[in-house]
């Protein structure tokens, strides 16, 4: 196996489940020092012992909502003074909520706005500095398909998610001549344990495994694991992508296609 990320310091958003979680086991298995947030203590103090005892990576765990701006502080802050430097950002948490304009509900939209879009924006401005001052850095956001094409009774999230792609260019633009690369990665229908006890949306209602991961709509007939978008984020981050800034990158199965 090789090392692509050795002495490469990587910082995760919403790192405890998911693609979150995938996307910091791969990084740490190919040499990278990971801090990682969330806002569950017990469960991501044992995401990062599970990280550490199988692949004996540098693994920080970091309690964080990123609604709050002191937690998007102190999550750079506590990831600086672990390791130093911020190669890697990803942007990656973020909350599925469903409604349409008129039954969003005030609550819904300010947190799908504050969490999908604001906190993308806050990390971002908070690392931009440092990786100007190390010469080099990578930031990642986490956009959707839906960001690009839309979706029935989903307006806020699609309406973050198409924010995150536009505001992922602009940041592309302005620090293309810092050695700093900005890209979004667009996910489609993607394989999380959440499905399973809340839906595809919050509190839209469990479905089985075996329902949640087919799919007559996407064109491959099911949808992704973790893993998969995982693995585009880390090509991303990787010298491979070197020439590669202000792309939102589909990983959707052929969803867009259509």
């Amino acid at each position: 196996m090789g090392y692509r990320f050795q002495n490469r310091v990587v910082l995760i958003t919403g790192g405890t489940s998911g693609i979150g979680q995938a996307t910091a086991e791969l990084f740490a298995a190919e040499g990278a020092r990971v801090a990682f947030t969330g806002r569950r203590t017990s469960l991501g103090q044992a995401v990062a012992r599970q990280i550490d005892a199988i692949h004996h990576a540098k693994v920080l765990y970091i309690l964080a909502d990123h609604r709050l701006p002191e937690d998007c502080e102190r999550a750079v802050a506590e990831t600086m003074d672990a390791f130093g430097r911020i190669d890697v950002l990803f942007n990656n948490a973020g909350i599925v909520v469903s409604g349409t304009a008129e039954n969003t509900k005030e609550e819904d939209w300010k947190d799908t706005l504050a969490l999908n879009v604001t906190a993308v924006w806050r990390m971002s401005r908070l690392v931009i500095p440092i990786m100007r001052d190390q010469g080099v850095g990578v930031i990642i956001n986490n956009a959707s398909d839906w960001g690009i094409v839309g979706a029935r009774e989903a307006v806020a999230y699609c309406a973050s998610k198409g924010a995150v792609i536009q505001m992922t260019k602009a940041m592309a633009l302005d620090h293309a001549q810092e050695n700093i690369r900005v890209n979004a990665i667009c996910p489609g229908d993607t394989f999380v344990e959440r499905w399973l006890k809340e839906g595809y949306f919050r509190h839209s209602g469990g479905v089985t495994e075996e329902e949640a991961r087919k799919s007559d709509e996407i064109p491959l007939g099911r949808v992704a694991d973790v893993r998969e978008i995982a693995q585009v984020v880390l090509f991303l981050a990787s010298e491979e992508a070197s020439f590669i800034t202000g792309t939102a990158m589909v990983v959707d199965g052929g969803n867009t296609a259509q």
